[in-house]
């Protein structure tokens, strides 16, 4: 997705990550403002497909894609995969832990580090997703009984469910990450 950055007032990636970035690409095409960069957005794989390397490929088919384009500059609101294993840990303390590679120890992360990707700041608020109890119900398949920050099997912090409001709120962190494209001469595989 293009949006307009580096210009007054968009000097940083929002803290609002996905939702904001939307934002941000849907404005400037009504306002017909030149797109200097390009956003992901996501990447998915079949389960039978993870832990074989296709993300990377993936990763770097985008990256690619964007240089042709013309795109100097990728960036990419990532949710980390393994994060939901750990619901309750900032996600600025998620998203800096290293192994003993100096790698990020997120498997996802580790991906798009070693393709050249560059951690920029965490997206507090990337994700917002409310909806009643019975909405959180049908989603989750969870019945809900009290009140307070539940968590939910896939989710990488706690819900906060209110019993007494009828609604149940998520607010998903990501990790924003730079992907630099340099200039490569064609058929340089």
């Amino acid at each position: 997705m293009p949006f307009s950055f580096d210009e007054p007032g968009r000097n940083q990636l929002p803290d609002s990550g996905w939702d904001g970035v939307f934002r941000w690409a849907h404005e400037d095409r009504a306002l017909g403002k030149t797109r200097t960069v390009l956003s992901a957005l996501e990447i998915t794989l079949l389960p039978s497909h993870r832990g074989r390397g296709a993300s990377s490929v993936v990763l770097r088919a985008m990256a690619d894609y964007a240089r042709r384009l013309g795109y100097r500059n990728l960036f990419a609101p990532v949710r980390p995969t393994a994060k939901h294993l750990e619901p309750f840990t900032p996600i600025g303390a998620y998203a800096h832990r290293v192994g003993a590679d100096g790698l990020p120890s997120d498997p996802w992360l580790r991906v798009h580090v070693r393709a050249g990707g560059q951690i920029v700041k965490v997206a507090p608020t990337s994700m917002v997703i409310a909806g009643t109890i019975a909405d959180w119900t049908q989603w989750t398949g969870i019945t809900f009984n009290s009140s307070g920050q539940l968590t939910i099997p896939g989710a990488l912090v706690p819900v906060h469910i209110s019993m007494e409001q009828d609604h149940g709120v998520y607010v998903e962190p990501n990790i924003w990450v730079h992907h630099p494209l340099v200039s490569c001469p064609a058929n340089s595989d």
